[in-house]
């Protein structure tokens, strides 16, 4: 079967609406804002948030969908990213064919809906990562990584206006939860403790590596557990789970076959009055320094490939120790989300340091792609 151009699958007049929302311009919501309007969440409010998503989700929507149809090197014509860009169009349509909400009955309809669209695009980031291996398996092996720039600036752009979809949405709906835990508003944490965050993540990273290797090494965490700030615990949970288990890794492998027993990961944990720093260390033998540029690529993994061209890709919770070689770059996306950062320091033959900066403030607009 051909490839077919959105203009053959979708009807003309759709496409064009497409193109008319895509060239609006998007608005950009901070943590704080979110915090402050969620933690009243009134019939007025709901109803203020939804009138303003059915707008804001047409236009990123929109503007993903023409950006996936006019990808270089023949990414757009790839099986799998026909398939995310048929949920685009269609979560599209379904935003534009929603009556203008006026009242709590047209509320809780929208709200119903953009929980669906997000359930929709559940796996547009294993799809998406298939869609490149589709495309490399067919390039000449002769051009390199960097080469490949244009396909990489896409995937960031990309990824970081999903992470900011799916917050808007994940954020409206938990609104809705009639007796939410205390501190909490949506997907905010007023009071997130990161030493304790830090625990689960690494706990649940341990857990994958016993399950892999029969063992782990310890995970030793610095840092006063009371300190909380605001911030997104699922995010947090995310970013050092993948840390941990980068580290948990190098570290298994390094000491797998010798007789000494394999040291302890660090995670420290420093309150400044801008940032809240996570540091990551192990001494997992390091990263050559020709190698660092690398693994923030999507294009590249050190492990090899769990995705197949047949694999299941309804299955969320098969993790394994080694994802596609997205976890780094999507991560890094997370810290960079909400005005952090993700930076690795290396020493090759001792080990690694990953720096994890979250911005305390909270009242840094949104990246928008």
């Amino acid at each position: 079967m051909a490839a077919k151009k959105a203009c053959e699958t979708f009807s003309k007049s759709l496409i064009e609406e497409v193109h008319r929302w895509g060239c609006l311009k998007q608005t950009g919501v901070s943590l704080r804002y979110m915090m402050e309007f969620g933690s009243k969440p009134t019939d007025k409010n709901l109803l203020i948030s939804a009138q303003f998503l059915h707008k804001e989700l047409a236009i990123r929507i929109a503007r993903r969908a023409i950006e996936l149809e006019n990808l270089p090197y023949g990414l757009s014509q790839k099986p799998a990213v026909l398939k995310v860009r048929d949920w685009y169009v269609d979560s599209f349509r379904d935003l534009r064919a929603f009556p203008n909400i006026k009242n709590v009955n047209d509320e809780q309809d929208f709200t119903e809906m953009i929980k669906a669209i997000k359930v929709r695009h559940n796996n547009v980031v294993p799809t998406m990562a298939l869609g490149v291996q589709q495309l490399k398996k067919r390039m000449d092996p002769k051009i390199v990584y960097e080469d490949l720039v244009e396909i990489h600036q896409f995937l960031d752009r990309f990824y970081m206006s999903r992470i900011g979809i799916r917050m808007l949405i994940g954020q409206h709906v938990e609104l809705h939860n009639p007796n939410p835990p205390p501190h909490v508003v949506g997907y905010i944490h007023t009071k997130m403790s990161p030493v304790e965050v830090a625990r689960n993540a690494s706990e649940d990273a341990r857990a994958i590596c016993c399950r892999e290797y029969g063992s782990a090494p310890d995970v030793h965490i610095y840092g006063d557990p009371d300190f909380t700030f605001p911030y997104v615990p699922a995010h947090l949970h995310l970013m050092v789970f993948e840390l941990v288990k980068n580290s948990l890794r190098a570290v298994q492998e390094r000491f797998m076959d010798s007789d000494k027993v394999a040291p302890p990961i660090r995670i420290i944990v420093a309150d400044g009055i801008e940032d809240v720093t996570i540091k990551v260390s192990d001494e997992g033998g390091g990263i050559a320094r020709s190698g660092l540029p690398k693994i923030f690529t999507y294009l590249y993994s050190t492990a090899r490939n769990p995705l197949d061209e047949h694999s299941d890709l309804g299955i969320g919770d098969n993790v394994t120790m080694a994802g596609y070689g997205y976890g780094l770059p999507i991560s890094r996306l997370y810290a960079r989300y909400f005005g952090g950062d993700l930076q690795i320091i290396s020493m090759e033959g001792y080990g690694t340091d990953a720096y994890l900066h979250l911005s305390r403030l909270g009242d840094s607009q949104e990246p928008l792609p």
